[in-house]
């Protein structure tokens, strides 16, 4: 445990950090596997209404440090061949 102030600060500041980070991430999990789960079912309708949440949660997560940009680019490049695959 840190005995200086500022370490004592820096320490509770990365727990508040790492907690708002592991919420993020969590979201976006459960988003893709909600679009992940309409696509394999097949269901054209909720695929594409799911789809631009899914790339706005993305998109949200990279601007906030979350994942990196091209981490996420692949991750949505991914996810439209998954629906144009079921869309086709």
């Amino acid at each position: 445990m840190p005995n200086i102030k500022s370490a004592k600060k820096r320490v509770l500041v990365t727990e508040k950090k790492t907690k708002e980070n592991k919420m993020i991430k969590s979201a976006l999990k459960t988003t893709i596997k909600k679009f992940l789960a309409a696509v394999a079912a097949g269901d054209k309708e909720t695929a594409n209404a799911l789809y631009p949440e899914t790339v706005s949660a993305i998109d949200s997560a990279a601007s906030k440090g979350v994942l990196h940009k091209n981490n996420a680019a692949n991750k949505k490049a991914k996810l439209a061949k998954k629906l144009a695959a079921i869309s086709a």
